[in-house]
């Protein structure tokens, strides 16, 4: 939990479940279903997961770094979900920041 709050909210933390043969790939927040269908989830740890995915699981590191950077430029650009939004940047919605790493990459 203490890297939630460094990182500002657990919708930010990625997380990857290691084995010899088989790996899961999540973010640390689960399904959050009481925030389910609001647009409010912040997209984040997801998409950060799958860049794990390519690191560790496909060998992809190129591609993972792509998609750190795609987040990391959205992020600068002053981007921001709900639970990291302080009044300050452009508040957007699941899809929105979901669209902005994409466009990004």
């Amino acid at each position: 939990m203490k890297a939630g709050v460094i990182q500002g909210s657990l919708g930010m933390l990625p997380s990857a479940s290691l084995g010899d043969k088989y790996a899961l790939y999540e973010p640390i927040h689960g399904s959050a279903p009481d925030i389910a269908g609001k647009g409010i989830a912040n997209p984040i740890a997801t998409i950060l997961s799958v860049a794990m995915m390519f690191k560790y699981s496909f060998k992809m590191d190129d591609v993972a770094k792509a998609i750190e950077d795609a987040v990391d430029k959205a992020l600068a650009q002053g981007y921001r979900t709900q639970d990291i939004y302080r009044g300050e940047g452009i508040k957007v919605n699941t899809k929105e920041m979901t669209k902005k790493v994409i466009e990004n990459l």
